[in-house]
């Protein structure tokens, strides 16, 4: 743990060693040493359904996240999501919810693939994502947001994963066949509470999602969702996009109790700049994100908390609005105190270290 009472303790009395001593210059200098030389990867960025199309050109696109702004900005990596909206639950509504969930698939295989191959390769292991970083080039992982795009069809996971998904947030906004929502949709039918947490379809998808090496993403679920998922899930799991209520009370982010129970499990909370979920009511900047960090660092340990922005669906603060702010994140925790070890276990490490602990589960 980095940040406890005595350590804190510690930093206070390092950090002119290299910030009270030293001129804002050299403190800057010094955060973007640690930037080129850490991966930093955003492990939550909505894509439109118009990717990677004469429409939506992802090298210089007017959007948060182009490869453009990628290279310039400092932002190595990026988790691009097949995001599915949920629906009311019905045999049509499945199928095109998988069919619009394809041809998300489809649209990054073709940026990786056919677009800008030169540019961007597609990672579906840990591995193969720090061999692209080496390479130079920007790395594109996959992750589903919303397992209503599985409908009741348990084998459509398998075949996503040959597609490259390395994450599923089991819920989205509204519930599900797999569990409740942090946030029902009553205009869906939905009750407070449907099935009290993980439904006994949703207990099948996180072990067939253990099975193939998929992580569990336990964002946007209710807690109790969270719990089951988390104590049931042999592989550490992650939270892919929340920030944490002791900071900001909101429905979508992580108590105390559950920072806990994600750290006996090995997982992961990825702070995400998404202004509502880092300041009650909004106007959010990069202190208050970063207090986010501080707090699950300081209850969880540096080893479970890493980095997300949400952009493309909603995500952004003052400080970190777009990828080419990338490198303000790196400056302000080295302006916090921590070191470049921690720094590149909160960009990257720590994801990349329960990419491989999935694999590893699956490869058993």
């Amino acid at each position: 743990m980095k940040k406890n009472f005595y350590s804190f303790l510690l930093v206070i009395l390092l950090i002119p060693t290299y910030s009270f001593s030293a001129s804002e210059n050299q403190l800057i200098e010094r955060a973007r040493g640690i930037h080129d030389r850490v991966m930093a990867l955003d492990t939550h960025v909505d894509i439109p359904f118009n990717f990677a199309t004469s429409e939506h050109d992802p090298g210089n696109a007017e959007a948060q996240v182009t490869l453009d702004s990628m290279e310039t900005g400092g932002l190595d990596a990026a988790f691009f999501i097949v995001y599915v909206g949920q629906q009311v639950r019905n045999e049509e509504n499945y199928r095109k919810a998988t069919a619009d969930a394809v041809a998300k698939f489809d649209a990054i295989h073709r940026l990786t693939e056919y677009m800008y191959p030169d540019r961007i390769g597609l990672a579906e292991t840990a591995a193969e994502a720090r061999a692209l970083h080496a390479q130079g080039k920007l790395v594109a992982l996959i992750g589903i947001e919303n397992g209503f795009v599985i409908g009741k069809d348990l084998s459509l996971l398998e075949d996503f994963r040959n597609r490259g998904a390395r994450y599923m947030t089991l819920v989205h906004n509204g519930h599900n066949d797999i569990g409740d929502s942090a946030q029902p949709r009553p205009s869906f039918g939905d009750v407070e509470v449907e099935h009290g947490g993980l439904s006994e379809f949703g207990y099948q998808v996180v072990e067939e999602m253990n099975r193939l090496g998929i992580l569990v993403d336990i964002s946007h679920v209710s807690r109790q969702t969270m719990l089951d998922a988390t104590g049931h899930s042999k592989a550490p799991v992650i939270a892919s996009h929340s920030s944490v209520t002791a900071v900001a009370d909101h429905p979508r982010n992580i108590n105390d109790e559950q920072l806990l129970v994600l750290k006996e499990n090995g997982g992961v909370i990825q702070i995400v700049a998404f202004d509502p979920y880092v300041r009650e009511g909004g106007n959010a900047n990069m202190d208050l994100f970063v207090d986010h960090i501080d707090h699950a660092v300081n209850l969880i340990g540096v080893d479970h908390v890493g980095i997300s922005s949400d952009f493309g669906g909603g995500g952004g603060i003052a400080g970190w609005n777009n990828a080419l702010e990338t490198f303000n994140v790196t400056l302000e925790l080295v302006n916090r105190g921590y070191s470049e070890e921690d720094i590149s276990k909160l960009w990257s490490g720590n994801v990349l270290r329960i990419l491989e602990e999935a694999e590893r589960i699956a490869g058993e």
